[in-house]
């Protein structure tokens, strides 16, 4: 154990960001698991169902860049509790919409809320500990976020067939407030300095960071595999409540306790990255993500499962190394390099994960599964020739910073 592990303000700091990650992700993919009740409900096609989540992850790329200069101004510790609270709220009302575009309307104001997340966490942490200490600390702040993501869609399934899909993401909503409540109470405060209060000084660094091309290199790796990650998971639940399957809403949400192969991965990523280096623990990662897609092209349930495990797994740990390798890249601009990954992250959510699901009506599954083993291959490229930090993982730690 580290001399910042065995701190308990470095405790209190990563429980806190394994509850923002909670609430940020429960509500932001909860309608997931549900798409294709949702689909029959409002009686449209499974690529405007999938509006549900593309509208949010969309809302959330483009709120990025605001909450980042916001958090320059009134700190990142603050910036978090303000956004996740008001997202919970909207959460909580939004089930109650009377029509499916104002439900839509509802889902874009709530991502952009939760960009808020995101666009500061990874910046937050790196003021609050040392650089040796960032993989892993991030390693639990990425699984957080798949904890959250996992309750939200198991959550939303089960309850849906019991009481209707408004009420299950009622429910999420709910568990959101109580995470960001636990946010709120046990998040470290650290004052801004002068030059994080500079709106215009930060601009002018994060438009630095899209004319660099190590950056613009780490920037499309998220575009892409969250795309690939997201499509798969929007439209795998079509395939398995259809013939020959026949899976019910429940077992389908079931499914998404595969995530628990992304928090595992996501809490081990720092130590794969310090013993392989960013650059082949990333690329192991994307193998795994290739290999787990190969796999959903069976017609075996099981197989199917198994490949949801392999390419969750691989996801989120690529996802926790290059979250915590794109700082490093930035050389002194890491909030704004964190706030350029996250909206290149989940533009690549909103639109690939919508995109796919037009492959889907007019090629099929397996068509489909090959374009998105494609774009893995195409990330797999650029991660290979990305630059790796000249200062490595593996330097001792003085601490976290108070």
């Amino acid at each position: 154990m580290s001399r910042a592990a065995a701190r308990p303000g470095y405790r209190k700091l990563l429980i806190a960001l394994f509850c923002a990650g909670i609430a940020t992700f429960a509500q932001l993919y909860a309608p997931q698991s549900v798409l294709p009740i949702i689909a029959r409900s409002a009686q449209v096609s499974p690529d405007t169902a999938a509006l549900c989540i593309s509208v949010a992850t969309g809302a959330l790329a483009l709120g990025v860049l605001p909450w980042a200069v916001v958090a320059a101004r009134i700190g990142r510790a603050r910036t978090i509790s303000i956004a996740i609270a008001g997202s919970a709220l909207i959460g909580c009302a939004i089930p109650f919409a009377p029509t499916f575009a104002l439900f839509l309307t509802g889902r874009a104001i709530e991502g952009f809320l939760l960009a808020a997340v995101p666009a500061v966490a990874v910046a937050y942490l790196a003021e609050q500990v040392d650089a040796a200490d960032t993989a892993p600390a991030a390693g639990v702040y990425v699984a957080g976020t798949t904890v959250g993501g996992l309750l939200g869609r198991v959550v939303s399934g089960p309850l849906s067939e019991l009481f209707g899909w408004r009420t299950a993401l009622l429910v999420v909503a709910l568990g959101g407030l109580t995470a960001a409540v636990l946010f709120i109470t046990l998040a470290p405060r650290r004052t801004p300095s002068t030059n994080e209060r500079s709106m215009q000084g930060f601009l002018s660094r994060l438009a630095r960071t899209y004319l660099s091309g190590p950056l613009l290199l780490m920037y499309l790796q998220p575009f892409l595999l969250m795309g690939v990650f997201v499509a798969l998971y929007n439209y795998l639940g079509f395939r398995l409540e259809a013939a020959p399957f026949a899976f019910s809403a429940t077992a389908v949400s079931l499914l998404y306790f595969t995530y628990l192969a992304g928090t595992f991965a996501a809490a081990r990523a720092g130590s794969l990255v310090q013993r392989l280096g960013f650059k082949r623990a990333t690329m192991l990662s994307q193998a795994a993500m290739f290999v787990g897609l190969a796999l959903t092209l069976s017609s075996n349930a099981s197989v199917i499962i198994a490949g949801l495990v392999l390419h969750t797994a691989g996801f989120f740990a690529a996802h926790a190394a290059l979250t915590s390798w794109t700082p490093l890249v930035a050389r002194g601009l890491a909030a704004e390099a964190s706030a350029g990954y996250s909206l290149a992250y989940y533009l690549g959510s909103s639109l690939i994960g919508w995109a796919a699901g037009l492959l889907l009506a007019q090629l099929g599954w397996q068509l489909t599964i090959a374009a998105l083993m494609l774009i893995v291959v195409v990330a797999a490229v650029l991660t290979f020739s990305s630059r790796e930090p000249a200062a490595g993982p593996g330097r001792n730690a003085s601490g976290p910073r108070s």
